[in-house]
């Protein structure tokens, strides 16, 4: 066409690479071959043409939020000669509609972060990872923060649900590990762990959070209740740190960990590797954000136990044992998400494993058997029907034994022989050595020898060390008192 402007159709033509009939025909026609074509026309008929404007539009603006399948499923319903095939069909044309008549869409901001400014907090569930410690299914989440604009993350493995103890313990590793606090914090109203609760409950939670931020100099924020992309900057690394810790898992070829915090050190290095890819803006932002204060503030709830004659004590729905010493004391107790500190008054007496209660809500139990096992051997029976046996056993090895010695003993022989290899355990220290030896008494299908036990595992002779001890003779205290009266003449 260029060369049309200049020259004949024949000479455009032949310029162009194409013969002088083309050209012609172009000449008569100068439209594209595109707009030639006729419009497709439809080649059956509509079979949503009588109940679309009729039936479904009507129940489109009755329902907005219907979905397209429910609204099949009334259709042919009624009308049965209706296909099921024409689900594609009506899906678009609803789509259609609601574009041109549905309501207006919430619309998502994106924002200009600025550095040393936001710090978000999180929860997000790893059950469906399939992480066993021990052989054991851990049942967990991840508390997850993370800075808004340099993308800095911290991991931190939590037990039990969401709580402000879990949040406060969390929260302070991820700013200390950081070495600053971003001048406000945002968090989604902690829903999970303000559900159920007592309006009182409710003020004072809200009230430690508020001072917690307070001590870090943080304006504490939250996003609007269930409006999830509110707090996009940490839903999204949710699913990316998930997916990070799926693809570890199968490179590790493994799921299982020896401990919990083998665990642990596991998610710290996948966060330390994603950390290391934004470690510039990460040090950029380090520089602007805030000073932290001298020391932490407390990231625990605190509260009394009174140990009864049972010789534990109960703590939301978990019965804990301790030594049986501590019965009629009341005890300050500190309780943190994964483990309890004890207190008797000032004093540090221990700290336990914190349990958790069963799915179906039957009471927990954290039972050690060295705090009841002198109180079982003047009573063995007492383990045959005893409420927490099965937690009695440090090991599987023990609890298959007592199993094979109710079998083929009395119960009285078998609960006899069972506290005094528990006793063997915790008087030589023992408890994994033996427990092996149990474990090859169930595997040859023989009953552990209590005589022979004891002596594998006594003390040998030439362990112990002999002390001689050289008495100083008499003579020489009579000379020091000589001495001294000597000299106070």
């Amino acid at each position: 066409m260029r060369y049309r402007l200049k020259e004949g159709p024949a000479q455009a033509a032949a310029r162009a690479g194409f013969s002088a009939a083309t050209g012609y025909r172009i000449e008569q026609d100068r439209r594209l071959p595109s707009q030639k074509k006729a419009p497709r026309e439809r080649r059956r008929a509509d079979p949503l043409a009588a109940i679309f404007d009729a039936e479904i539009v009507p129940l489109l603006q009755s329902a907005p939020g219907i979905r397209p399948v429910a609204v099949l499923d009334e259709m042919l319903r009624r009308h049965p000669d209706l296909s099921r095939n024409v689900r594609r069909t009506l899906e678009r044309r609803i789509r259609g509609w609601r574009a041109l008549h549905g309501k207006e869409r919430d619309v998502v901001f994106r924002q200009v972060h600025e550095p040393g400014r936001l710090g978000l907090s999180d929860f997000t569930e790893m059950d469906s990872l399939g992480v066993t410690v021990a052989g054991v299914a851990l049942e967990h989440r991840l508390y997850h923060f993370r800075l808004a604009c340099s993308g800095f993350e911290h991991a931190h493995v939590i037990l039990g649900g969401e709580s402000y103890v879990a949040l406060a313990e969390g929260l302070q590793n991820a700013l200390w590990a950081l070495g600053g606090a971003p001048r406000e914090h945002r968090s989604d109203s902690l829903s999970a762990a303000f559900r159920n609760l007592e309006r009182e409950v409710r003020d004072d939670l809200t009230t430690r959070y508020e001072a917690l931020c307070v001590h870090y100099g943080m304006q504490p924020t939250r996003n609007n209740r269930g409006i999830a992309h509110e707090n996009g900057s940490i839903e999204s690394p949710h699913g990316h740190l998930k997916s990070a810790v799926r693809d570890a898992l199968l490179l590790r070829g493994s799921n299982d960990f020896a401990e919990l915090a083998a665990y642990r050190r596991f998610i710290d290095e996948i966060v330390g590797r994603i950390n290391a890819r934004n470690g510039k803006r990460i040090e950029a932002e380090r520089a602007l954000l805030q000073p932290l204060p001298a020391q932490r503030t407390s990231d625990y709830e605190e509260t009394r136990v009174y140990v009864s004659s049972t010789g534990g004590f109960v703590l939301r729905k978990v019965f804990y044992t301790v030594p049986s010493r501590l019965i009629g004391h009341r005890l300050r107790v500190r309780l943190y998400d994964d483990r309890l500190e004890l207190f008797l008054g000032s004093t540090t007496m221990m700290t336990l494993q914190r349990g958790r209660p069963g799915a179906n809500g039957k009471h927990g139990h954290v039972i050690n058997y060295r705090h009841i096992i002198h109180a079982l051997r003047r009573k063995p029976m007492a383990l045959l029907n005893l409420v927490y046996r099965d937690q009695v056993f440090p090991r599987e090895a023990y609890r298959l034994t007592f199993e094979r010695l109710c079998e083929q003993l009395p119960e009285r022989a078998a609960c006899k022989t069972m506290v005094e290899l528990l006793s063997l355990a915790h008087e030589r220290n023992c408890e994994a050595q033996l427990a092996q030896a149990l474990q090859q008494c169930l595997d040859d299908g023989q009953l552990p020898d209590l005589g022979a036990l004891d002596s594998r595992f006594a003390p040998k002779p030439a362990a112990v060390p002999q002390v001689h001890v050289r008495l100083a003779s008499l003579r020489d205290y009579e000379a020091l008192l000589d001495l001294a009266t000597g000299v106070a003449a």
